[in-house]
């Protein structure tokens, strides 16, 4: 999920836990019913106490903090602690030992792509009936935001936060190159001549730049790609094998030829914080990221324009990665206190105030409706085009082996942008990989 937003929040997609949801199913097998204690919550008046791990930090945090007091004034009978100490980062190997010591919060953050492992605890409260009876209507939510916390068709967390891939533009540097802006519509072809045309490799400058870490960072780009060309992470038909050992192999020669121009800074680092400095400093003609990035371009003075991503097929086509907050099972008394809480934090009043102050985007086409919203996207260049693109983005499947299917095609990636491997023969060792992990009983 990338670099810092500012301060707004720590990074949302670094290297992925690959074993940790693991251990945190099989721990929470082993401690059933421990996670109440001795301590139900409720104190003698009946007041509720429930406990948030929120992984934020600065920004994000003070929003919290601003939004859990106006619900304590509403609610009196329930208090929220916002405790647990951790950022987002660290978070699954914080409630994975939580998990296994029989002491959790009631609610934490977790990333999207983890969900799948940590909801086969049974610890994890079902939210089915919380969002089916809640005051937003489920449909009323954009599709990424119902996709990425269902489960067999089960709702194992609430939307926590929601973005979209987009490509921001640097216009002061198409200018000196004699380019005009790319266009919704535009190809992946002319991503890459335009980054071609945009690089100066004497002046240091790079037509686009891509993680190359080989994390979660590097691959959730590749999705569209893939996508487009009619592929899929997991096979339908079976669910043993992986969706693209044809559509890979294409996608990864986009990789190919930006490696082969030499139009690419690769970041070597995870959380792409260098590509990011890279463009904050007008030395990269594009980059591909999501909302959380517009406050540190518009602070670095960069003359930008936002436009979709390219396609292969000329449909729009992106990919959203929301993470969620999930629900732990301490007692009745702060389960149902849990889903009041978020239940509240959910509604447009209160998801317009974290989306504009902590820099998600709209959960529900019901907050993106209101004033706020659209006052902030008209002085936000740009912001309406990542809103946009939430009507045809797709998410990761909340699949129990993800993880390992997404490393493997992390390392495909980076072996093509380093250059040490064709297409072809670092998607077969992807799939040997990928498709390995798929058979494992999970």
């Amino acid at each position: 999920m990338n670099a810092v937003r500012g301060t707004a929040r720590p990074s949302r997609r670094r290297v992925l836990r690959a074993g940790g949801g693991a251990v945190l199913a099989a721990a929470g097998t082993a401690v059933t019913g421990c996670g109440a204690g001795t301590d139900d919550g409720v104190a003698a008046d009946g007041t509720v106490t429930i406990e948030m791990w929120h992984g934020q930090a600065d920004t994000a945090k003070k929003v919290l903090e601003g939004l859990v007091a106006d619900f304590e004034r509403e609610h009196p009978k329930i208090k929220v602690d916002l405790g647990g100490g951790v950022l987002a980062d660290v978070m699954l190997q914080k409630v994975t030992a939580a998990v296994a010591a029989g002491s959790f919060p009631d609610i934490a953050y977790i990333f999207g792509s983890d969900l799948a492992r940590v909801a086969r605890s049974p610890q994890v409260v079902d939210l089915t009936d919380m969002v089916e009876s809640g005051p937003v209507p489920w449909k009323n939510y954009w599709a990424a935001s119902r996709d990425a916390v269902t489960l067999n068709d089960r709702v194992r967390a609430a939307p926590a936060v929601l973005d979209s891939l987009a490509v921001v533009c640097n216009k002061k540097l198409f200018r000196e190159a004699g380019l005009p802006l790319p266009k919704a519509g535009w190809t992946w072809q002319d991503f890459v001549s335009c980054a071609r045309t945009l690089t100066r490799s004497g002046q240091g400058r790079f037509g686009t730049g891509w993680p190359g870490t080989g994390d979660e960072d590097t691959v959730w780009r590749m999705w569209p790609l893939i996508w487009d060309l009619g592929g899929d992470v997991v096979d339908d038909d079976d669910g043993k094998s992986i969706g693209f050992a044809d559509t890979g192999a294409r996608a990864l020669e986009v990789v190919a030829d930006l490696a082969r121009d030499k139009s690419v800074y690769v970041d070597p680092k995870p959380g792409s914080e260098q590509m990011y400095q890279v463009f904050l400093s007008n030395r990269m003609g594009m980059v591909v990221t999501g909302p959380w990035q517009l406050p540190d371009i518009e602070d670095a003075g960069i003359d930008y324009a936002v436009v979709p991503l390219p396609s292969f097929s000329g449909r729009p086509v992106t990919i959203s990665g929301p993470d969620t907050w999930t629900v732990f099972d301490n007692g009745e008394a702060r389960s149902e206190a849990a889903r009041t809480f978020l239940t509240w934090l959910a509604r447009p009043e209160q998801d317009v105030r974290w989306d504009i102050e902590a820099g998600s985007l709209p959960l529900s086409r019901r907050t993106e409706a209101l004033p706020e919203w659209q006052d902030k996207v008209a002085r936000t260049e740009g912001l309406k085009v990542f809103t946009t693109a939430l009507e045809t983005a797709r998410v990761r499947p909340v699949h129990p082996a993800y993880p390992e299917v997404s490393q493997a095609l992390g390392q495909a990636v980076v072996a093509v942008l380093l250059g040490r491997s064709t297409p072809e023969k670092a998607l077969r060792a992807c799939a040997d990989d990928a498709n390995a992990a798929l058979l494992i009983p999970r």
